[in-house]
């Protein structure tokens, strides 16, 4: 990666959701807790950690998503912890006709109570690490055109149906593929905030999956495990040995010990969005891993094919970059940013609404982009404009 100054924003999309307090087991609102997010047709559809579910918000006349309507994954595919388990869902692909979806398959160790003054009791608790089977999930269910260019997900749809990697209760298939990695092997019994195995990106293209890692971080390098999807039965998925004997193809690329948090095919590129891993603050960058799609053989990415596309603007606490889509509308290499914990200015919490971010690397902006932005009121402030 080189040294650049952050991107500003060429627009903000608001995203309003429906009243989140129905939801058992959420403590915050959707709308500030988002963690993955892919489009299709006049919908996007974005999940939120804390829950089993995906949620569906479609474009509205001036340009900004609503009509929010929430859909239980529990009625689509069978979860192991049943509809109340958490599935940290963490990439979200609408690719060929499906939804694919997959969860962090991380660990997690318990936290000391902040009000627990008993220092042998809160270290006690710290021993604790928790394993919950939703987590581990990998698979897709079809997506059915219910108006144009309007998309709902349905368990079965024609000849299609919905179809997963197969769950246990304490390991994943991914897991134990890895058990065995010389490279990732030691880092899948531990939580994912200390470095141990957690999957946050995801993009589709045919039979081929790709997952990004927050982590591991290996010596500074990030990893992207490269999969072929079969189908084995009628709900069931496998990955095919591309490898060796091994079920997937392992990339690392030097991120400057950045973890990956979301990823994008562009053409024969993947879009990378890195970040801190662990529990860690820290800047987020967009990188484009030129001509993935014809890397079939494991091993050290080329620096020189790593290029950066966009220093993410950084604040301490807030707006962590979670999610990106293509924004073809707003010039060549738009993109959407979704945020977690979104800073105060970009929410309003008595509507449920959050602004996603419009970058435009290239410098592009459409001249339709721009009049959206000026009748929504959106346009960011620029230094430029304040100087006139």
């Amino acid at each position: 990666m080189h040294d650049t100054n952050p991107v500003t924003s060429i627009a903000q999309i608001a995203l309003t959701f429906s009243d989140w307090r129905p939801l058992r087991h959420v403590d915050d609102p959707l709308h500030k807790d988002l963690s993955a997010v892919t489009r299709i047709g006049e919908c996007l559809f974005l999940a939120c950690d804390e829950t089993a579910s995906v949620e569906r918000l479609q474009r509205l006349d001036d340009g900004c998503f609503g009509e929010h309507r929430h859909f239980a994954l529990s009625d689509l595919v069978d979860l192991p912890a049943g509809p109340d388990g958490e599935m940290d869902i963490e990439g979200l692909c609408a690719a060929n006709g499906f939804l694919w979806i997959v969860g962090s398959h991380s660990l997690k160790r318990c936290k000391p109570r902040k009000d627990d003054g008993d220092r042998e009791h809160a270290l006690q608790r710290m021993e604790r690490i928790q394993h919950e089977p939703n987590r581990y999930f990998l698979g897709r269910v079809p997506l059915a055109e219910e108006a144009p260019g309007l998309f709902v997900p349905v368990r079965s749809d024609g000849g299609r149906s919905s179809a997963w990697f197969k769950l246990g209760k304490k390991r994943s298939a991914l897991a134990k593929w890895l058990g065995g990695d010389p490279h990732l092997g030691p880092f899948v019994s531990i939580p994912s905030k200390e470095n141990g195995l957690d999957v946050e990106g995801l993009a589709v293209s045919g039979n081929r999956v790709w997952l990004g890692l927050r982590g591991p971080v290996l010596r500074g390098h990030a990893v992207v495990l490269d999969l072929q999807i079969k189908a084995k039965a009628e709900s069931r998925l496998k990955a095919r040995r591309v490898d060796g004997d091994r079920r997937y193809r392992k990339h690392l690329l030097d991120t400057r010990g950045l973890g990956i948090r979301d990823m994008r095919l562009d053409g024969d590129d993947l879009l990378l969005l890195v970040g801190p891993t662990m529990s860690l603050e820290g800047p987020a960058f967009v990188l484009r891993w030129r001509d993935a799609v014809h890397d079939d053989a494991s091993g050290v990415i080329a620096p020189g094919r790593i290029e950066t596309v966009a220093e993410l603007p950084y604040q301490l606490h807030v707006d962590h970059p979670e999610g990106l889509e293509l924004w073809p509308e707003a010039g060549p290499g738009a993109l959407l940013i979704i945020y977690d914990a979104p800073a105060p200015e970009r929410t309003d919490p008595d509507t449920f609404t959050v602004r996603a971010d419009v970058i435009c690397p290239s410098g592009a902006e459409t001249g339709f982009l721009g009049r959206l932005m000026d009748a929504a009121g959106t346009r960011p402030e620029r230094a430029d404009d304040q100087s006139q």
